[in-house]
């Protein structure tokens, strides 16, 4: 499966319902406007079948990170880092749910990020996940922030050995 860009001429976000009530509003109502102003990108799956059908979908964006929340080993390899990727919303409609979409998106949207880093240059990617969601994270190699128990990041360099690996 391949990701594409969120197009609300071809996409039917109306029908997209991934139970949550909030991440179903954001890809109705602003994934469009924040990806048309530059704030961030939505990427979807599309229904095999069908094109305007939405599987599941990821948004991507930049944030500040506050370094002193990261293991003192991230701490001073990247002191002079301010910025990581973000991983700002994932989600799975309910139709397809538990068949590993979740998965293929997180996979992609890290593959995104990755691409994204070696030009721009940024050393971890970031998650807040939703209650109960965190371990679904942690299997792919994201760790918690200090005293932030649903806000995960993992460094660009274990991304990296992590595809490498694959290959």
């Amino acid at each position: 499966m391949i990701s594409t860009a969120l197009d609300k001429n071809i996409h039917n976000r109306e029908k997209f319902d991934c139970t949550i009530v909030a991440l179903n509003t954001y890809l109705k109502l602003t994934a469009n406007q924040q990806s048309l102003k530059d704030n961030s990108r939505t990427y979807i799956i599309e229904g095999e079948d069908d094109k305007s059908i939405i599987v599941g979908f990821y948004t991507l964006s930049m944030i500040s990170v506050n370094l002193e929340k990261l293991p003192n080993k991230l701490q001073k390899k990247h002191k002079n880092s301010t910025s990581a990727g973000l991983i700002a919303r994932l989600a799975v409609d309910k139709q397809y749910a538990n068949k590993g979409i979740g998965s293929l998106l997180l996979i992609d949207a890290l593959q995104k990020l990755l691409n994204a880093s070696d030009t721009v240059g940024f050393a971890i990617v970031i998650v807040d996940a939703k209650d109960g969601v965190k371990s679904f994270y942690e299997k792919f190699g994201f760790k918690s922030f200090e005293n932030e128990k649903n806000r995960l990041f993992i460094s660009i360099s274990d991304i990296r050995a992590s595809f490498m690996h694959q290959k």
